[in-house]
């Protein structure tokens, strides 16, 4: 039952998971440029949960083939099911693994059940819908009913079972499903962008999808508008940048009122987001210092993390050293990179007293992270441990996020305000091309590694560390520009005004 070329019209379980995400994504998956589409570290994070889950149900190796059905092996692998679906239509589904079950079937007194892997906390349409598919083309082979499919969770480090009724609902939602699928896909343009395009971070075709956007002025371009807030913009005749970049901003607030007081309060600064982007201007947004804690410090500590947001593991500490001349200037080519490893099996206290030997150690220099994350798990940290109120305080006040200072101090022309975009504007280049959060997340599962043989190639720890010091780096870049610009506040001219971008 090897792979085959698939017929223009076959509808398969991947396309049908693809459509359930996002419309557009399922059409360029069949009909995009595949020179268009990039590699990303999402699916190999699936195959990775997939496969700690796999081994964590089953404590054999399971079985290939129709073969392995026939000799009623617990668990199976490597099977393609082809036939029509529930209104006749060619389907086709490659369910990643059967599980033995009881029940009758043609090949004894057993049956099996398909089985995926879910990530995140919850399961979605994206996993019941194809999961059906699977399903009910399992049940034209093994000739024999499948009442329940089976999700699994935690990908093997805490195994989560969910089982699925396929009732004659779900079995409804999967005709529907596939129909307007079909439809979809034999249009001869691809469907409109996506309404909430924060959702495509984890998309192969995102670039292709963001130059349209770009080209476009989508809605979704604007830094600060979701899905929600473009439908509500758009019921109002607003359905591009240029079009909230032209608006009356104290007329466009009332109208807003009419979904919410707070949706009428942001108005105002959604279309000088939308100005600003439209002719690329720099605004100062509030005439204090945007990095006050700064003047007059003895240095820095650059702080970055990397996670897994499944297992709910902060695997990785960057800190970049980063000391004052006696001048009073900062000397980067003196800067030094701390990476602090938290391995599971050492325990969370000594990673604590790890963390606070370092801070100890530069008592005084304030700690500078970009966004929420690091300051939310850090004081989460000192708090299990059993820190002080007084300690908490302390720790509080050393932590700057430099991304609010950003967004409270400066309207830039941007559509993000992530470290990548601002970093990028500034003019900062990682060193490693095409690297995220997810791809550093894969590093580290392939050098952990499974059983007794753990532990991969010390390449892959290297380019982790490489990575989470080159974000150190790109925060320091946005802080410097924020320091440049507060000492124009002393001597400069009066930057309360928009100035063009760089």
């Amino acid at each position: 039952m090897g792979a085959t070329p698939l017929a223009d019209n076959v509808l398969t379980d991947r396309l049908l998971r693809s459509w359930l995400r996002c419309r557009r994504k399922a059409w360029l998956d069949r009909h995009g440029d595949a020179n268009q589409r990039r590699w990303t570290a999402h699916r190999n994070l699936l195959l990775d949960d997939q496969q700690r889950s796999f081994v964590a149900l089953l404590p054999h190796k399971p079985g290939h083939g129709m073969a392995a059905c026939a000799a009623g092996e617990e668990g199976v692998v490597g099977l393609r099911f082809k036939g029509e679906g529930p209104s006749g239509e060619p389907v086709e589904a490659h369910p990643p693994l059967l599980l033995r079950v009881a029940g009758q079937s043609r090949w004894g007194p057993f049956a099996y059940q398909p089985v995926l892997a879910r990530q995140g906390r919850r399961i979605t349409r994206e996993h019941q819908l194809p999961l059906a598919l699977m399903g009910h083309l399992l049940e034209a082979y093994q000739v024999g009913p499948v009442p329940e499919l089976l999700v699994l969770g935690g990908g093997g480090r805490r195994l989560e079972r969910e089982r699925i009724r396929l009732t004659s609902g779900l079995r409804k939602q999967l005709s529907e499903a596939l129909r307007k699928l079909n439809a979809d896909l034999e249009r001869p343009q691809p469907p409109a962008l996506a309404a909430d395009r924060r959702k495509c971070t984890l998309c192969s075709w995102r670039e292709s999808c963001s130059r349209v956007a770009s080209a476009d002025g989508h809605l979704s371009e604007v830094s600060g508008i979701g899905a929600k807030r473009r439908e509500m913009l758009q019921e109002l005749g607003v359905h591009g940048l240029n079009d909230l970049a032209s608006a009356n901003p104290e007329r466009l607030a009332v109208e807003m009122e009419r979904f919410g007081e707070q949706h009428g309060d942001v108005a105002r600064g959604l279309v000088a987001q939308a100005v600003a982007q439209r002719d690329g201007l720099v605004e100062r947004l509030d005439s204090t210092f945007a990095l006050p804690e700064l003047q007059g410090a003895p240095g820095v500590l650059l702080y970055d993390i990397e996670s897994d947001p499944d297992a709910r593991h902060d695997f990785l500490h960057g800190f970049l050293r980063l000391p004052r001349q006696s001048d009073g200037r900062w000397d980067l080519a003196a800067a030094t990179y701390h990476p602090l490893l938290v391995m599971a099996e050492h325990g969370e206290q000594r990673s604590w007293l790890r963390l606070q030997r370092l801070l100890s150690r530069y008592d005084g220099w304030p700690i500078l992270h970009y966004g929420e994350t690091e300051t939310l798990s850090l004081r989460r940290l000192a708090q299990r441990q059993g820190a002080s109120d007084a300690q908490l305080r302390r720790l509080k006040r050393r932590l700057v996020d430099v991304h609010a200072r950003i967004r409270s101090h400066w309207r830039l022309p941007l559509s993000s305000y992530g470290l990548k975009s601002v970093a990028a504007w500034r003019g900062f280049r990682w060193s490693q091309a095409g690297v995220d959060g997810a791809r550093a997340l894969l590093w580290w599962r392939q050098w952990l590694g499974e059983g007794p043989k753990r532990r991969g190639s010390r390449h892959g720890l290297a380019w982790i560390f490489r990575y989470n010091q080159d974000d150190c780096r790109a925060t320091w870049a946005v802080a410097e520009w924020l320091l440049k610009e507060d000492d124009l506040l002393k001597t400069g001219p009066d930057t309360d005004q928009p100035t063009a971008g760089p």
